[in-house]
């Protein structure tokens, strides 16, 4: 049976384990199977990539980046970013596996972002500057889109939450919250905005998923913002992953 699965840990709830075994049956694909592994450390990934059924892997938090060292070849969009969402294994003829590396969340979350647009949403604030972060500013980058990262502590270039006031809202309609800030079960939290200065000029983007509708959000619609969760982004991603795959 070939082999698909998540690395990453710790693995709790996994989207892509029911995404993909629902998938299986509902569209009667046969002898594939998507499971989930938890490894210590990535040192512990080669005995997973070396096992001939395996032909795909997704990788989480917290190696993806430390994956490409176990890397032969990344794409044009994995390079760019330098963090790896999905790999393709495949063997050579003298059976050493060969693995090469992509980044599936920048198309997905481009493929989501774009029909929400206007011509107004010219610069964006990107609450978080972690992995995640990685793919929304290739993406902002492709669409031409300036950006400002916002975090907790002052870096160059950067705003602080702090920092944060009218006129800087009312120039950045774009914010995407790529931090953790928000999720299950911490359900009550939201990003450090001041929301008194958001309106219908803004467009509130979560790459959260779990809860549906985020305490992020959900303030964000209070003052008028258009609003949009990770989930359609993790849908394209995985059928992304799936045509890799199977390429």
């Amino acid at each position: 049976m070939k082999k698909l699965g998540l690395i990453g840990y710790p693995l709790g709830h996994s989207f892509s384990k029911k995404y993909y075994l629902e998938k299986f049956q509902k569209e009667n694909i046969q002898h594939i199977d998507y499971d989930l592994y938890p490894i210590e450390r990535i040192s512990d990934f080669p005995s997973i990539f070396k096992n001939k059924d395996f032909y795909g892997v997704n990788v989480t938090i917290p190696y993806k980046i430390e994956v490409l060292d176990y890397l032969n070849e990344l794409s044009e969009e994995a390079k760019a970013i330098q963090a790896v969402n999905c790999i393709r294994i495949t063997h050579l003829a003298n059976g050493a596996p060969y693995l090469k590396g992509y980044n599936t969340d920048a198309f997905g979350f481009e493929e989501s972002l774009k029909p929400l647009l206007t011509q107004n949403d010219k610069r964006a604030l990107i609450l978080g500057n972690g992995g995640a972060a990685k793919a929304v500013i290739y993406t902002l980058d492709k669409l031409g889109i300036k950006y400002k990262l916002v975090s907790r502590t002052k870096q160059t270039d950067n705003y602080t939450y702090d920092e944060l006031d009218a006129s800087i809202l009312a120039e950045y309609t774009l914010i995407i919250n790529c931090s953790p800030v928000g999720t299950f079960p911490n359900i009550a939290e939201s990003p450090a905005l001041p929301y008194e200065h958001i309106s219908a000029k803004h467009l509130f983007y979560d790459l959260i998923y779990n809860p549906e509708e985020t305490a992020f959000l959900k303030k964000g619609k209070e003052k008028g913002a258009r609003t949009k969760n990770g989930y359609e982004m993790l849908l394209l991603q995985a059928e992304k992953n799936w045509e890799i795959w199977n390429s």
